[in-house]
């Protein structure tokens, strides 16, 4: 069961301008930057877990890169094997930075499933995804979308514009993130703090299955669906995501490969 839940009402600051590019700061993190890329890029993207990486009907548009937002300290992201499979290791000590591949913009398959695994030994006890300044996740899978920018608030414009200044490109018309969260329970969507244009949705919750790989395989379409309540656009990216920046922590959790396909297409 899919729980709607809207971020936690917090007042506006005196001076609006300083809220705007505080906000706007924030949310360069769910656009795509531009940033120089890190030493350890290539050894991720040629390695075996970006090698069991597939999107069955989708082309990338460039290969798996680390994104990074300015002067913020960046996770660490790195290929490794852990638990028996090819992973991607994060390390986040109050870090803030993502692992990112995008893609031809295009419809999703039919029937598109999403299949990934993660792997967590502690989670982030005051983290709160309905808090701005405790917005922080041991593991979040993400997938950006286009859409009809003209459906947007003038708000989201403004700080689309502030993300386009900071990062070169605009904040993307939807984000929807998959979170492995300590608060809410399983189904829970909560809206970013600063806009409706990112959604985050539970799909696992406490700290039962640290310690091991715990698999999940996910209906897009219809999740999507639950959490913006209308039907997803094209799909312009997939991302992986650490982040303890909020709190000042530490944070680490390892995901095995993602795989797109179409639900016929899926095998056990």
């Amino acid at each position: 069961m899919i729980r709607a839940m809207p971020a936690s009402a917090h007042p506006m600051r005196p001076d609006r301008r300083h809220w705007l590019l505080a906000t706007g700061a924030a949310l360069a993190g769910c656009a795509a930057p531009g940033p120089s890329p890190g030493p350890d890029d290539g050894s991720v993207d040629g390695s075996a877990w970006a090698r069991a990486c597939a999107v069955d009907g989708l082309a990338p548009a460039g290969p798996w890169t680390h994104r990074r937002y300015g002067n913020r300290r960046p996770t660490d992201y790195r290929a490794t094997e852990h638990g028996g499979r090819p992973a991607l290791h994060a390390r986040s000590a109050a870090g803030n930075s993502l692992m990112r591949l995008p893609l031809k913009a295009a419809d999703l398959p039919p029937g598109a499933r999403l299949r990934f695994s993660w792997w967590a030994d502690a989670l982030l006890e005051q983290a709160d995804m309905k808090d701005p300044q405790a917005d922080d996740a041991v593991a979040r899978v993400m997938l950006s979308f286009d859409g009809d920018r003209q459906t947007w608030s003038r708000r989201d414009h403004m700080l689309s514009e502030l993300a386009q200044l900071m990062t070169g490109e605009p904040l993307p018309y939807a984000t929807l993130m998959y979170v492995w969260d300590n608060r809410y329970p399983v189904g829970t969507v909560i809206e970013n703090p600063h806009t409706r244009r990112i959604r985050k949705l539970v799909v696992q919750q406490g700290p039962q299955q640290l310690g091991r790989w715990v698999e999940h395989e996910r209906d897009v379409r219809a999740d999507y669906l639950a959490a913006f309540e209308r039907p997803p656009g094209p799909l312009t990216a997939l991302g992986l995501m650490t982040d303890a920046n909020n709190l000042a922590t530490t944070a680490e959790a390892w995901y095995g490969p993602l795989v797109l396909r179409e639900s016929a297409l899926i095998t056990r």
